[in-house]
């Protein structure tokens, strides 16, 4: 639990929404503070916010306050944030065009180094052997002489014997090599092997599982991970930890809840609210005006006994429309595979 959650919210503050208490903090944080976060909005963000605030009225200390260490609180209790490829392209995205993001991606999903020279020094030497016997020896020789003379003789050590001779002869007597040939025979490993090796390891198999097994009901979903420990604990272990689960909403932020609770189906969350722990429900609830919260539990009363597989279908259906929202950069996910850490 933050210090946050322990804080006593002014009766001032109550009856504002989400965008409200957004519009009153980004007034509080001034031009100078609040600049960086301007910058990161897009025009509709800033109209609505912009909007919001021209509409504020009179809000008391207390209550800014409230909302200032309330954010910092917030904000310092994450203990780390956790980046990803699918993160980085998102965040890309929307900074770039889509060429430019795809060329980048391609790069840094390929192996690190700054040159094509020291990317290649850190490619498997079975992967690189597999690419260069089907090139010219000649073309082999002046590859292999630019790499790190232990890996030049590991990925030596997997090319066909007569191959790798002819390859060594040829470094023996080689020539320095124009400028242009060695540009030539970069470009074409960018264009042909970096790009496609980027390409074989953009995801590991296990993320795509996750998200699988995240769309089941939960019966099943429970039903063919235990079927998968039994012949595959470590993947079955690895899977758990990737998904993103209802629970896993007991963790989100009051803003990113808020969010939700905007773009749900109201019956469908008064649904998995029904069957959900006491302590997201509240955490669902305290993220609405009260009018709202009075109305939603006046919808789980009135629905009576219910099936516990319809509550576990609409919980689904709320955590797919977390992942949607996270997706589209709107709400902050808390990330499974990390205690505290966040993704952005």
């Amino acid at each position: 639990m933050t210090m946050a959650a322990n804080l006593v919210e002014p009766a001032e503050l109550k009856k504002f929404s989400g965008p409200q208490r957004a519009a009153a903090l980004m007034l509080a944080l001034g031009q100078e503070h609040g600049a960086p976060i301007w910058e990161q909005l897009n025009n509709d963000e800033i109209k609505e916010l912009s909007a919001g605030i021209a509409q504020l009225g009179r809000l008391p200390a207390v209550a800014v306050e409230h909302l200032l260490v309330q954010f910092s609180s917030e904000v310092s209790s994450m203990s780390s944030l956790h980046g990803s490829y699918e993160t980085t392209e998102r965040l890309l995205s929307g900074i770039l065009g889509e060429d430019k993001v795809k060329e980048i991606m391609e790069d840094i999903r390929g192996p690190s180094g700054r040159t094509m020279w020291d990317k290649l020094s850190n490619v498997n030497e079975a992967v690189l052997a597999a690419y260069l016997r089907n090139e010219y020896p000649q073309t082999v020789s002046v590859i292999l002489s630019k790499l790190r003379a232990e890996h030049a003789a590991r990925v030596l050590s997997e090319l066909p014997s007569d191959f790798a001779t002819d390859v060594i002869q040829r470094m023996l007597r080689m020539e320095p090599v124009q400028k242009e040939i060695v540009a030539e025979i970069e470009q074409t490993l960018k264009s042909e092997f970096m790009t496609n090796l980027a390409r074989s390891q953009k995801r590991d198999p296990h993320e795509m599982m996750a998200e699988v097994f995240n769309a089941l009901d939960r019966s099943s979903e429970e039903r063919m991970l235990s079927a998968l420990e039994e012949c595959n604990a470590e993947s079955a272990e690895r899977i758990r930890a990737l998904m993103f689960t209802f629970e896993d909403l007991g963790n989100l932020l009051t803003a990113s809840i808020a969010t939700i609770v905007k773009n749900a189906d109201k019956r469908e969350m008064a649904l998995a609210l029904k069957g959900a722990p006491e302590e997201i429900r509240e955490l669902f609830l305290g993220a609405m005006t009260e009018r709202a919260a009075k109305m939603l539990r006046e919808d789980m009363s009135a629905m009576g006994p219910v099936r516990a597989r319809e509550c576990d279908e609409a919980q689904t259906a709320l955590v797919r429309l977390a992942k949607s929202l996270a997706d589209r950069g709107e709400i902050v996910l808390v990330d499974p595979k990390s205690d505290e850490s966040m993704i952005y």
